[in-house]
Formats: structure tokens, C-alpha cells, sequence
């Protein structure tokens, strides 16, 4: 058996960093998004058929691969659009890849408010890791286009029948975040 924790949640809501502690706190591997984004990017650009078909596939071999070993957890971010079915059946892949090891799966939703986040875009750890936020006036561009686009929180009572954790991260240091989150789904 192995753990699966999903972290999902708007842009700039602290996924990556949580995910950072969170890792520092149970040793499981970290992939957030940007890290097949990153490497994809050197090719082809945001949102294109090429784009979108090469960074599922380096993730899905990476799963599989991931699936396929003895590593105990793993830890993945997502920004998922609650409003787009094709989001949710992504996610239900991801978990598919996973089923042979009986995972424990865990969803994460931060939500942060969109204040805060307009700061975290600019946040030197993001811009780091992530160099497609570099152009800050075209990350914030796109982080405002998504708000009105996407419904990037859940309703309630919407994920009953998954092991779901929402948190409201605003005001919470991303440490703080990750011990909630071990405390919540009793991870070890």
C-alpha cells in the first residue's frame, strides 16, 4: 500500500510549497506540476495539442514507473477546475494508475484568497521553480482570466465519497499546512 496525495487549488494558492513540507514531513516524493510543465515549455508552448499531449504522457510514465516501485508516497498538485468535467476524469486516471498498490488516497484543496494569492504569484520561491510565472504581468494575466473562467473551489459537500481535506490557507504558514494535513489523514 502506498499514499496519494492530490493537492489541488487555484493558482498561486501555496500547492507547490505545502507540497515542499509536506514532503520534509513525510518523506514522500514531491512532483508538483511545474515540473513536467517546465520541461515541456522548452518545446512547445502553454495550452497547444503538442503541449498538452507530451506533459500527460511524461506524467503518466512517471506514475506508472512511480506505481510500479516500493516508494511509500507520493505527492502531486493540480489545478483543478471543479467546473470542468474533464478535470475530474483526469484525476480519476491518475488514481487508476495507482490501483495494483491499494493506495490511500488523500485530496487537498487549498483555497486562498485571491488578494494573497495576487501576492504569492510574485512570491520568489514560485518564480524559482516555476519559470512560465517569470512574466508576472502575463501570470497575473492569467491567474485573473482563470478566476472568472474556472470555478477553482469546491461546493460543499461535492467530493463526499473521496477522502477529501479543504483549508483555507490565506493566513496559514505552509508548514502549518502540511502538519494539518499528516494530522487529518494520519500519515506517517
Amino acid at each position: 500500500m502506498m499514499n496519494l496525495i492530490i493537492i489541488c487549488g487555484a493558482p498561486a494558492s501555496g500547492k507547490m510549497t505545502v507540497g515542499q513540507e509536506l514532503q520534509k514531513l513525510t518523506n514522500y516524493k514531491l512532483f508538483h506540476n511545474h515540473m513536467s510543465i517546465k520541461l515541456v515549455n522548452q518545446f512547445f508552448d502553454f495550452g497547444m495539442p503538442n503541449f498538452r499531449k507530451l506533459d500527460k504522457k511524461i506524467r503518466f510514465d512517471i506514475f506508472k514507473e512511480i506505481a510500479d516501485s516500493e516508494i511509500a508516497g507520493l505527492i502531486f498538485t493540480y489545478v483543478w477546475a471543479f467546473n470542468e468535467e474533464s478535470d475530474e476524469t483526469y484525476v480519476d486516471e491518475i488514481v487508476d494508475v495507482f490501483k495494483k498498490r491499494n493506495p490511500k488516497v488523500c485530496f487537498v484543496e487549498l483555497n486562498c484568497a485571491l488578494e494573497e494569492r495576487l501576492i504569492r504569484n510574485k512570491g520568489a520561491s514560485r518564480l524559482e521553480h516555476k519559470p512560465s510565472k517569470r512574466n508576472i504581468e502575463l501570470s497575473e494575466k492569467l491567474l485573473l482570466a482563470n478566476e472568472k473562467t474556472y470555478r477553482m473551489e469546491s461546493l460543499e459537500g461535492e467530493f463526499q465519497n473521496k477522502n477529501f481535506f479543504k483549508i483555507n490557507n490565506t493566513e496559514l504558514a505552509a508548514a502549518e499546512v502540511a502538519s494539518k494535513i499528516v494530522d487529518h489523514f494520519s500519515l506517517t
